[in-house]
């Protein structure tokens, strides 16, 4: 059985728990979770009873016939209505995903079906990562690993040049080692910019003892890594080695408290309990971390007010963070995977404090 398969039958023991005869999928995202289908247009019907159909439109012909083998295809458009046409008994969709007026077209098009909302559930499985996801994931952390150490071997990183720049240069070398693209538009922050937590790049330059934040990731097979490292160009200050070891203690703090059946809230108490000890908790300005994979924030939410428990197969950052206005900040995340032997380090760049 493929990946995908698998991840259809499990999808269909929600539907029979919730009491629904099938599942209308319009996320293009959960589409592709439980098809492997990249395209940009494609809905697909998940039968309880096994009846499974794919559609997308003329575009896509020969593209899905190679990545959706597996399950019958409709080529038609739209896809969301021509499948709810289909459809039979207690239908759920995707309500966190479609749009007042697309209720409205699916019910006029479902006249075989009873329509209810089911928003979640393909979600709720995309919280445990399978192996073959987990694969995705650190392939992404190598590419940013390696295009971090390729930057700072040679050179990237040097009084001069622009934040915009090293972003620039960063991004292009995660493509060289096997990214398809960034992760996300990539922070990089010189000087007083590193206490901005989501500083965009600008033409701010690099000058001898600032600190030099990059919060970044690759993009491998739809699969997104997150890592940020803070570093030092020249000899650092002594409150600059004092803040970065007290994110340092709270980062491995963090990472610790990583454990099936672990709170999430307990988990950025962990890591932030290190800093408010240290008087700084007013200046830690988000939560501890969040989930990764199909999305660069996905579920679950590490942080006070999260809700839930962690499960063996999640995967998550944790990225504590102090920041002093005016003066500068430190951040150091990690991307890792849950498991029952303790957490996996996906992302492998030392977080020894680098000076360049």
């Amino acid at each position: 059985m493929s990946s995908y398969a698998a991840r259809r039958t499990a999808l269909r023991q929600e539907l029979q728990a919730t009491n629904l005869d099938a599942l209308l999928v319009t996320n293009l995202l959960n589409v592709r979770y439980l098809t492997g289908f990249t395209g940009s247009n494609a809905a697909v019907l998940i039968g309880a009873d096994g009846d499974d159909v794919f559609c997308t439109d003329g575009r896509y012909l020969t593209q899905s016939a190679k990545q959706v083998p597996d399950l019958e295809r409709l080529i038609d458009r739209p896809c969301d209505t021509t499948l709810a046409a289909r459809a039979k008994g207690r239908l759920g969709f995707e309500s966190h995903h479609v749009t007042v007026d697309g209720l409205d077209e699916l019910q006029a098009a479902a006249a075989k079906a009873e329509l209810h909302k089911a928003g979640g559930l393909v979600e709720k499985l995309r919280l445990v990562k399978d192996e073959v996801e987990i694969e995705a994931l650190r392939m992404a952390c190598a590419a940013a690993d390696r295009a971090l150490a390729a930057l700072i071997g040679h050179g990237g990183l040097r009084a001069g040049r622009t934040e915009r720049e090293v972003a620039r240069e960063l991004e292009s070398r995660m493509l060289d080692h096997g990214a398809e693209g960034p992760s996300f538009s990539s922070i990089v922050a010189f000087g007083v910019n590193s206490a901005v937590p989501h500083h965009s790049p600008t033409d701010a330059t690099l000058h001898a003892g600032d600190f030099i934040k990059l919060d970044f990731g690759a993009l491998v097979d739809g699969y997104h890594s997150d890592m940020t490292r803070t570093l030092v160009l020249g000899k650092p200050a002594d409150w600059q080695r004092d803040l970065y070891d007290l994110v340092a203690r709270s980062q491995a703090a963090g990472r610790a408290a990583l454990a099936p059946g672990t709170r999430v809230s307990d988990v950025d108490h962990a890591s932030r309990e290190v800093i408010e000890k240290a008087g700084h908790g007013d200046e830690f300005l988000h939560g501890l971390g969040h989930g990764v994979g199909l999305e660069i924030h996905e579920a679950p939410a590490l942080s006070k007010v999260g809700a839930g428990t962690l499960s063996a197969g999640m995967a998550v950052t944790v990225e504590p963070g102090v920041y002093l206005s005016g003066r500068g900040g430190v951040r150091i995340e990690d991307t890792l995977v849950v498991r029952e032997s303790g957490p996996e380090l996906l992302t492998l760049t030392t977080k020894e404090l680098v000076v360049v």
